[in-house]
Parts: structure tokens; sequence; C-alpha cells
């Protein structure tokens, strides 16, 4: 039953992004479009508000002694910004900082109902430390336990402290007084107006910056372009090095002091995801490629398999943040293999979410990626020493 509802909520998810994105027509998607509307301009209202109070202090955010980074979007999903946490945080941990991310574990396994009810009655909720995806040298939680993303960035980054909890202003003090944090990052946390940010950094997608230009939920703004203003640095991510003089202009109208960092995601290596065998790149040249996904943005990692030089001859589209079962990846197997291909490419973040299996007859390699900055190095790296001498 909880497979079925799971699987009906997915489904109903991705009809509404088709609906809201118009890619999906008919009277339903109309009707939805037109309710989207109405509940968007309620929920900018509700920002702008909440906006207003923190800006007039009638909301306190918290100062916790110690440096906060913010990385973050406008627009919900596909901007590429855990690759964007990884890099940032290990090239502070190089430099000496203790440093722990902290993240809202967004789809990770919760507590079942009745458990949450009664923490939120008694407020007992504030006193139960946070989920420890590492402490800086162990791996402690699984990807169900910790989300997709913290468990990534955990295996990713040895070094780093990684703390899932919904109150960033707890698991930030946690950090501090169990780890010794002096760098706390928060992740997805531009929105995140409790705890008090020195530098905010932003990203926005090069293809579709804006989404659609409408706020949630007729659109993916979290809150509109002009909110740049707050942001120390803008990551243009998913760039090809041209044709962002029109952007950088609109951010630059916005907030002509931030630093605009451009970026693209370089692929590294294949991995396979149940023996860890590597490949390099050039492996896909020539083959027989099925690629399957449940991200936010699927069509730029379907393409980049094929400018590898792979021939995508099926492809497979989950909702984003999908967890997958036995039967599922069994399934692509076997379509896999009556299309003809020689193997499967998922990303590192689907990878995470795979189940184990005793046999599989397509090998299955997930594509490893990080982000390159191709122009702006030299603010990146400013920023990183600018905060690496500062030891407060």
């Amino acid at each position: 039953m909880r497979e079925k509802i799971r699987k009906w909520m997915e489904e109903l998810e991705q009809f509404a992004l088709q609906a809201i994105l118009e890619k999906r027509g008919g009277k339903r998607a109309y009707l939805l479009r037109g309710l989207a509307f109405v509940l968007s301009k309620l929920f900018a209202g509700i920002v702008s508000t909440r906006r207003f109070l923190y800006s007039k202090r009638i909301f306190r955010d918290n100062t916790l002694g110690c440096l906060v980074v913010s990385v973050g979007n406008l627009t919900v999903g596909g901007t590429g910004k855990t690759p964007v946490v990884e890099k940032f945080a290990r090239a502070l941990a190089q430099k000496g900082r203790k440093v722990a991310i902290l993240s809202r574990g967004y789809k990770s396994v919760p507590r079942p109902f009745w458990q949450r009810a009664l923490l939120w009655i008694t407020r007992y909720e504030k006193r139960i430390p946070p989920r420890v995806v590492s402490d800086g040298s162990n791996l402690l939680l699984d990807s169900e336990q910790a989300g997709d993303e913290p468990y990534m960035l955990a295996s990713n980054l040895p070094e780093v402290i990684v703390l899932v909890d919904k109150d960033r202003v707890k698991s930030g003090r946690y950090a501090i007084e169990k780890f010794k944090a002096d760098t706390l990052i928060l992740d997805d946390g531009f929105q995140h107006w409790a705890l008090k940010s020195r530098l905010n950094l932003v990203l926005v997608d090069r293809q579709f910056p804006w989404g659609n230009n409408h706020m949630l939920p007729r659109g993916t703004l979290r809150e509109p372009p002009v909110s740049l203003k707050r942001a120390s640095h803008v990551f243009i991510t998913k760039s090809n090095g041209h044709g962002s003089d029109e952007l950088r202009a609109q951010i630059k109208s916005f907030n002509p002091s931030a630093q605009i960092i451009e970026c693209t995601h370089h692929p590294l290596y294949l991995q396979n995801v149940f023996t860890g065998e590597r490949k390099p790149l050039e492996f896909l040249k020539g083959l027989k490629v099925a690629a399957l996904s449940g991200i936010a943005m699927p069509d730029g990692f379907e393409q980049s398999l094929e400018k590898l030089g792979g021939e995508l001859v099926h492809a497979k589209q989950y909702a984003d943040h999908h967890r997958y079962s036995q039967q599922e990846i069994l399934n692509m197997i076997n379509r896999s293999k009556k299309r003809g291909a020689q193997v499967i490419i998922t990303t590192e973040k689907d990878a995470v979410r795979f189940p184990k299996l005793d046999r599989v007859d397509v090998p299955i390699y997930y594509l490893r990626v990080e982000i390159k900055i191709i122009e702006g190095a030299k603010d990146f790296d400013d920023a990183v020493n600018r905060i690496c001498f500062d030891r407060t």
C-alpha cells in the first residue's frame, strides 16, 4: 500500500511539473495552471512578508560565533548545487578549516507521523540532536536515513562533518559544540533567514536562469530575481563559456557588486554502481547506452552521454529523488537489453538510491562529475582565502 501511494504521488508530481512548465496540454493541465497562478500570488506575498519581518528585526536571525556560508538557488532543483557545495567545502577543508555542512536532508526517511506529532506537541524535538551523516572521519548513515545529497557529500568529503536537521540553528550549534566546527555551510540555505550568513553563494542555471519566470507553484522561482541583491557570489552553472553576456548583465542589474563565477559540470569518469570498478570516459565511445535518472533536469544528463560518444537507445526518467525498488532496476535492465543497450548509465545522485542486486545482466555505471570553473577562478580563490585567513 505504501509503495502504491509513493508511486501515485510521484506520478502526480511529474504531471504537475509538466503542466506548470506547459509541457502538458488538456483541460486538467489548464485548470492546474490557473489554480497554481492564484497560489503563486499568495506564495509571493508570504515570501515578501517574511523577508520584511526579518529585515525589520520582528523575526530575529541567529549568529553562532563562527563563519556561516550559504549555498542556494532562486529556483527549485536542477542548478547543480551539490557539486558546488562539495567544491567549496573541499577547498575550505584543504585550507585548514573545520567544516560542517548543514542540510535539511530532503526526502530522507521521516519519523512515523505519530512520533512527529508527539514531538511537536511536547516541543521535545528541539532537544533531539541532528542526524550525523559523517563525523568528519566515518560515514554513519545510509542514503535512506540521510537523504541522497547529504550522503553523497559525506561519501565524497570524508574530512567534512555532515549533519541533517530541518532546524539549521540547532544543527549549527551541535556542529560547533560537539565537533568544534569553525565553518558552517548551509546546503540550500539562501532562503534560510533564521541563521545569519556571512557569504551568500547563489546558483543560476545558464539555460533556465529564472525558470518560467513565475513564482511557486505556477513556476519554479522561490524568490524573484531581484533577491540576488543579497548574494555575495553568483555561480552561473551549466555554462559552455559562451553566450552568457546577457545573463551577466541581468545579474549585475540586480546586484552590481556580486562576484560572478561561471562554471560547468565536468565529467571525470564512470564507476560501476555495484562493484566500484572505474572506467575512463572513452569507454562510452561507440557503445549503445541506456540512461536512467531521477533528477530535476534529466535532459542535460542524457545529452552529456551522447556528447561522450554513446548512442542513446533507451531512457527512463523518474521523479526527482525517486527511491528505486529492485523490480524497477530489473525492469530497466530487461528493457535496455531489448533495445540492444550494452551499458546503463545513471547519475551519482541516483546511484546512492539503488537497492542491492545479486545479478546484473547489463552493467550499470554512474557518471562522476565535478564543478569546473571556466571564468572567475580568481574570485573563487579569493573567497576561499579570505575565509581561511579570517578565523572568526
